[in-house]
Parts: C-alpha cells; sequence; structure tokens
C-alpha cells in the first residue's frame, strides 16, 4: 500500500456465481477523503462496494484490499465492521417492529461505538422527532436518514454509500446531501455510488468511473466535471 493511501484496492476480480463482474479494479483513497464510484447501471460500481465491505456475495476470487494497515481481504464481513467498515446499502435493511430509537440502539450493542445519539439527533432532526415511530413506517428518506444514522452509531472509518439519493424527492435529496457534507467536514473516509453523478461530485473530492467493471478514469472530480466528453460518453451527463 502506498504510503499516502489509507483506504487501497488492488486488481479485485468478483464473480456472482459464473457472472465475471469486477474485472481487476483498483484505486487508492487518501484519509478523509470521499471518492464518487461512478458508471452506467452494470458497471460494478455495487459488486465493487461489496466486496470492500467482505458481503458474503459477491465472491472476490482474487485481489486485495487494505484499510490503514489491515488486510481486509482476509477477513468476513463481520471482522471488517469491527475494523470499521460500514456499508449503508440501496435497500436500507431497516428492521421491522423495532423504532428509530431501537435501531440505533441494536448498532450499539457491541463495541466499537461511534456517534452517541444525542449526537446522532442533533445532526438528524427528522429522526429525533421520530424517535420512537416504527423505522419501516418512515418516508423513503427517513429511512435512508436512518440507515446513514445506524452506520455512524458504529465507529465508523470507512463508510460506503450504495445510491443514497435513489427514489428521492429533490428537497429530500438536498437534506441528504446537508448530512452527507456535514460527514465530509468530520473527515469520515466515504466511497459513494450514486447514479446521480452530479450530486455524488458535489460532495466527492476524487472520482472514478467504471465501465465493464474496469476503471476507465480515476482523478479529481473537478478534473472529471470539466471534461465533457468523458461524462458524456460513460454517465451520459
Amino acid at each position: 500500500m502506498s504510503n499516502s493511501a489509507y483506504f487501497s484496492v488492488k486488481d479485485i476480480h468478483s464473480y456472482y456465481g459464473e457472472s465475471y463482474i469486477v474485472q481487476g479494479i483498483s484505486f487508492d483513497i487518501k484519509e478523509g477523503e470521499i471518492l464518487a464510484l461512478l458508471g452506467r447501471n452494470g458497471a460494478g460500481k455495487t459488486t465493487t462496494l461489496r466486496s470492500i465491505a467482505r458481503t458474503a456475495d459477491p465472491e472476490m476470487k482474487s485481489g486485495e484490499i487494505w484499510m490503514d494497515g489491515d488486510a481486509l481481504h482476509e477477513l468476513p464481513s463481520y471482522k471488517a465492521a469491527q475494523l470499521g467498515v460500514s456499508l449503508v446499502p440501496e435497500d436500507r435493511r431497516i428492521i421491522a417492529g423495532m423504532t428509530v430509537e431501537e435501531s440505533l440502539d441494536l448498532a450499539q450493542i457491541a463495541p466499537p461505538i461511534g456517534w452517541s445519539k444525542e449526537k446522532i439527533f442533533e445532526h438528524f432532526p427528522r429522526l429525533a422527532e421520530r424517535r420512537e415511530q416504527e423505522g419501516i413506517t418512515l418516508s423513503g428518506g427517513e429511512q435512508q436518514m436512518l440507515a446513514v444514522a445506524r452506520a455512524l452509531a458504529r465507529d465508523v472509518k470507512l463508510l460506503l454509500l450504495d445510491e443514497p439519493y435513489e427514489g428521492l424527492a429533490p428537497v429530500i435529496v438536498q437534506e441528504i446531501e446537508r448530512i452527507l457534507m456535514d460527514i465530509r467536514d468530520l473527515g469520515i473516509t466515504t466511497i459513494i455510488v450514486e447514479q446521480n453523478a452530479v450530486a455524488a461530485l458535489k460532495l466527492a473530492d476524487r472520482a472514478v468511473i467504471l465501465d465493464m467493471g474496469q476503471v476507465v478514469f480515476d482523478g479529481s472530480a473537478d478534473e472529471l466535471m470539466e471534461n465533457a466528453e468523458l461524462r458524456e460518453e460513460y454517465l451520459a451527463i
């Protein structure tokens, strides 16, 4: 791992069954950076996030993943989580039958503990108002807030966000953006996968574009925004 890299993906190859999805991806992230992982549907973005989080699917058959000197590629998902890797999946995984507050309590049932509930409710006032409401009865935007808050309730070192704006009204997207900007200002290293590339690039320091499971661009967010030809070819923006 390079001296300046806090997190590194090195030549990873991941499969769903016989389907070869991630085909030799490599990139580095400095501590506190936000990386936008972009590309069209089917490019391998979510598969890359799930490989980093060490979920059971996909199967990562080769390559290395390092975070602050720890070899994540050698670990199961719960061990990666204990080291501070936290995936906020696209489907949010809100647990039925539990209130907002109970969901946060569950996230903090074992160390390492992250933000206190008081701090979470300060940053997520909508959740504070709904702390006694069952999580699955929240609106889509509020469920997304709860999913992010649940991740921050742990001592997160690497936050993985999969389509945080998916299906949300523009006014709610703005509120999620504000929360993510707060997280950025706190220096939490983050990878964001988002079809809304413009919104992701507003937050990001750097961007990686995937196409057919391979990296076709790795550079600054500003550089990508200035390259209309690249954006049109791979992002249709």
